[in-house]
């Protein structure tokens, strides 16, 4: 059975879950929206189209539970994607439900699944599944870019922030734990009806993502080895060490992302083709997102980066060779 955050998410319009929520405007109500009802609680017109036309097409039967039920049934064709998965979960959220009204807690729920479902959609990931205070995004799919893994760790942290700052009903301050890992899987699209309805993935990511966050404390996003290693030198990181998960017969290294990594004086570190490399793409980088400079003069200067340490390269080679004149290779070093 979805729930109006699930339908709206599905959608792209997860922005009015908290409206929705506010309104009191739930599963059973959702089929007899009217175009005036969703005009009185602030949808504006090309909004109000797209959940008219979405409602009509559910008929109800996605919402009504037990009315038509089938079988989920797999897609003949799967896909070998390498995926990003975060497993996020609303900390303390058995506490809250204990001393809450249930239509107040649903408030909550509905005010979290929308922030994460905003926060997810902004930085080009997908949510796969709302599981009441569980949430499961995917980065990578349908769409792959080359810094899916980076994206779902700035949205965890981001994420983590906006949480704090939510405003509900519950009085309290609210809290997410992240686990993010990231692997290859295998993602096939599960039919209801013939219809698309959900995306199955098999391979350990999710189970790694979903480990990580039990281990997570609140407000803190852990990752695994590939992640790490994928994200680089953007975020500083606290090196948890090996941490024994359940499932794993080996331990497996944890690090916390911290922050959004600043300025790294790159002159610290022993000069060398990685190290030159990896200070020109964050300087090139961080003007251009100061800036708005274009990506293909980031490109010239890292190329033109490169090109000055392979000629530095050959300096210290041609040193090498040549008569030992006094300060020759200490000159040529000093100037490049």
């Amino acid at each position: 059975m979805l729930t109006i955050a699930e339908w709206l998410a599905s959608l792209g319009l997860s922005e009015y879950a908290q409206r929705f929520a506010e309104n009191y405007v739930d599963a059973s109500v959702l089929r007899n929206l009217t175009d005036q009802d969703l005009t009185e609680i602030g949808v504006p017109l090309g909004h109000r189209r797209k959940m008219l036309g979405a409602i009509a097409e559910l008929n109800g039967r996605a919402l009504e539970p037990g009315e038509g039920a089938t079988k989920p049934a797999p897609r003949d064709e799967a896909e070998r994607r390498h995926l990003t998965v975060i497993f996020c979960e609303l900390a303390g959220s058995a506490a809250l439900s204990s001393r809450l009204d249930p239509e107040d807690m649903w408030g909550v729920i509905a005010s979290y699944h929308a922030c994460i479902g905003d926060i997810i959609g902004r930085h080009h990931g997908m949510i796969a599944r709302y599981m009441d205070e569980c949430v499961l995004a995917y980065f990578g799919y349908p769409r792959a870019q080359e810094d899916d893994a980076e994206q779902a760790v700035r949205a965890a942290l981001t994420l983590v922030d906006a949480m704090a700052n939510l405003q509900t009903d519950a009085d309290a301050v609210l809290q997410a734990r992240i686990g993010i890992a990231t692997g290859t899987v295998i993602v096939s699209e599960l039919l209801i009806d013939e219809t698309p309805a959900e995306q199955a993935v098999i391979g350990e990511t999710p189970n790694l993502a979903a480990r990580l966050q039990a281990l997570a404390e609140p407000g803190t996003v852990l990752i695994c080895p590939s992640t790490r290693r994928l994200t680089g030198e953007h975020f500083d990181y606290h090196d948890l060490g090996t941490l024994a998960l359940k499932g794993w017969a080996e331990p497996v290294q944890v690090w916390q992302v911290l922050r959004t990594a600043g300025f790294r004086d790159f002159r610290r570190y022993p000069l060398d083709r990685t190290n030159l490399a990896g200070a020109a793409h964050y300087h090139c980088g961080a003007r251009a997102a100061a800036s708005g400079t274009a990506a293909h003069h980031c490109q010239i200067r890292i190329h033109s980066a490169l090109a000055e340490l392979s000629a530095y390269d050959d300096d210290l080679a041609h040193a090498s060779r040549s008569p030992r004149r006094r300060g020759i290779g200490r000159v040529r070093c000093r100037r490049r």
